[in-house]
């Protein structure tokens, strides 16, 4: 399945919605709501996810559905979490709503497995790098909406900094090292930076050479999103011209984590790998 999000909330609310919609069983929603004295579309927005609820509201709820005290702590913390403002509210204007559920997804992953053909991934990119990739954009014509992506482009890369950070396994194609986006100037610098991170504890970062020849990735870039034990499924994030698809069928997940598998199998040792940027990143501008 392609889930395409039409409106963009926190995985935290739409978790908590989900959770109180089985709750809710075979009651029907009008009764509950009559129950609590609310109306029956403020149940409806909470448990598809379009609004929060206050930690009374949920005691209340609870109760009616006779959760026991012991049992609410999860409920609760997910309700808190899904009350907080995130970090990227203030450019949500200037991306599509499929791109804003990808963030929400991003920030709570635990491990983050990515296969990329054409730029170096988001998260280890320069802010030169970046905006010279975001001018590019087909959809893009205006200033103000530049100066927004970049600097919500670059606040993802505080998802490195959460205590503690995801793992990445990255896997890049040797066209990425070559390919001078921003120019020379621009794209050493953009090595560099790659260099660094292919020596941080968490981060796997393989080079795919050229020699490879045919291999899983060839149709597209993806990313594969797992997160904590108990928390929620893996979800595949392709990103596209006008924004991002979601693949969330068990059986999809295994075709691109089987694929991810292959292209580590091809890809140069992490060592190998280094050598790789490096020395393209010397020869650049030679």
């Amino acid at each position: 399945m392609v889930g395409v999000v039409a409106r963009p909330t926190s995985t935290a609310r739409r978790e908590l919605g989900g959770e109180l919609r089985r709750l809710r069983g075979e009651r029907r929603a009008v009764d509950v709501a009559t129950a609590l004295g609310w109306s029956e579309s403020k149940l409806s927005r909470i448990e598809t996810a379009h609004t929060g609820i206050s930690e009374d509201d949920l005691d209340r709820l609870l109760t009616v559905y006779g959760v026991a005290m012991e049992d609410r702590g999860r409920l609760r913390d997910l309700a808190r979490r899904g009350r907080a403002r995130a970090w990227w509210t203030p450019y949500r204007s200037s991306v599509p709503d499929p791109y804003d559920e990808y963030l929400a997804l991003e920030s709570e992953a635990f491990q983050i497995f990515e296969w990329e053909a054409q730029v170096v991934p988001g998260l280890l990119q320069t802010d030169e790098y970046a905006q010279a990739v975001i001018e590019t954009g087909a959809d893009i014509d205006d200033e103000t909406i530049i100066e927004r992506r970049l600097a919500l482009r670059m606040g993802r890369q505080t998802t490195m900094s959460r205590v503690p950070p995801p793992t990445l396994r990255m896997v890049i194609d040797e066209g990425v090292l070559l390919r001078q986006i921003g120019g020379p100037a621009v794209q050493r610098r953009q090595l560099t930076r790659l260099y660094e991170a292919s020596s941080r504890p968490g981060i796997e970062l393989l080079i795919l050479p050229f020699e490879a020849g045919a291999h899983a990735g060839l149709i597209e870039s993806f990313m594969v999103l797992e997160f904590a034990p108990g928390t929620r499924s893996p979800v595949v994030h392709i990103e596209g011209l006008t924004g991002g698809l979601f693949r969330v069928k068990p059986e999809e997940i295994d075709v691109y984590r089987d694929a991810f598998d292959d292209l580590q199998e091809r890809a140069l040792s992490p060592e190998e790998s280094r050598t790789a940027i490096a020395e393209t990143r010397d020869r650049i501008g030679r």
